[in-house]
């Protein structure tokens, strides 16, 4: 078995039993085994990334309650791509300075599709977030893919009769691929298709809501990240017409209510994964209790599933007795019936992605929860 190290490091070490209260630690011993977190844990979609940060926080902190992995005692480096490709080689180059053996992440598809094949090469197995089938066979992920997501939305243009669709379309990878995807679907179908660009980062999108409504479409899709999500929502309500409205999956998150407002979160539905809160089962309804104690918050959507990954990643160090990048990786990518936190994960090893995954139909109740609907 081979562990790797790093002699002095200032990151973020795990959570204390007690409480799982946060201990930072400054120096590593060799008996430590090291992984990375990357995600946006600053910049505008910092909410998501914080929440996949304590999602693995917990489950690092409950591993080291029972002694570790493989005796080891696990510690976090924190890996702050914000969001930006540009930032994704260094995020590779630090978790090697670091001695990391695996990373949960990235988040942003336009990331991972620069640095996951950077971690391959160096040796660190990745057990990633991002959506965009691009990034098949790089890695595993336990949490739903383009492919994967698109039959939903579709479905629910088709349950409601959308001929004429029009889309605001952030162009980054993952939601200008998810935009794609359903606009080949619509069209096949003999609906009539519209896109139009949204930036990031923008105060103000009446001018693109303004466009969209010109055709008169029965159906808008958005399909942003939710800072630009919340702020296009707020711009429908305003215009008082009936017409339907679908979020993609990246605006699911407790702070597009926040930023949107309760009348304007209900103007909309959207594809994706609901809270942890409303996931079934009783490992689900335990990750939001320990979540909820740890961190004095309720959970979001992503951290339950980087809670799933680092369990997967350890449950899988642990069968094959060693921390190894190949026989992980291959451990990993055979998983099957693996019951966590999102459901039971079986990974297809030719993609590394996850056979059946809980995307729903959603909308957000009078409590400002995301429900899934009926």
């Amino acid at each position: 078995m081979r562990v790797r190290t790093i002699a002095s490091i200032t990151v973020v070490g795990a959570l204390a039993l007690a409480g799982i209260a946060l201990a930072p630690v400054s120096q590593a011993s060799s008996h430590e085994l090291i992984i990375g977190v990357e995600a946006p844990l600053t910049g505008t979609q910092a909410n998501n990334g914080q929440d996949m940060l304590r999602g693995v926080k917990l489950a690092v902190a409950q591993a080291n309650a029972k002694g570790g992995v493989l005796g080891h005692k696990v510690r976090i480096v924190e890996l702050d791509d914000q969001a930006d490709p540009t930032r994704a080689a260094d995020m590779v180059t630090k978790a090697k300075q670091a001695g990391v053996v695996a990373v949960v992440g990235p988040y942003n598809s336009s990331v991972g599709i620069v640095n996951l094949p950077l971690y391959l090469k160096a040796g660190i197995v990745p057990v990633h977030m991002t959506s965009t089938n691009d990034t098949n066979g790089m890695g595993v992920t336990v949490q739903p893919k383009n492919n994967q997501i698109s039959p939903i939305e579709d479905a629910y243009a088709n349950s409601i009769g959308a001929k004429n669709v029009a889309m605001l379309v952030d162009p980054s990878t993952y939601t200008q691929g998810m935009a794609d995807r359903l606009a080949a679907a619509l069209r096949a179908e003999g609906a009539t298709v519209t896109s139009i660009p949204v930036s990031e980062g923008k105060n103000d999108y009446s001018a693109e809501v303004a466009q969209a409504f010109q055709g008169v479409p029965d159906l808008i899709y958005v399909s942003t990240y939710y800072p630009e999500g919340a702020k296009i929502a707020q711009r429908l309500v305003l215009s008082k017409l009936p017409t339907k409205c679908l979020m993609g999956l990246a605006n699911v998150d407790a702070a597009f209510v926040t930023e949107a407002g309760q009348i304007a979160s209900e103007r909309c539905v959207f594809s994706g994964v609901p809270e942890a809160a409303q996931l079934p089962g009783a490992k689900a309804a335990a990750y939001t209790k320990a979540y909820t104690k740890a961190f004095a918050k309720s959970p979001g959507v992503w951290g339950t599933f980087t809670y799933d990954s680092a369990n997967l990643l350890f449950a899988k160090m642990a069968k094959v007795g060693s921390t190894d990048f190949t026989p992980v990786l291959k451990a990993l990518k055979h998983t099957k019936n693996y019951k966590g936190a999102t459901g039971t994960t079986t990974i297809r090893p030719s993609t590394g992605n996850r056979v059946k995954v809980p995307v729903y139909i959603m909308k957000v109740d009078s409590k400002g929860a995301f429900t899934v609907v009926n």
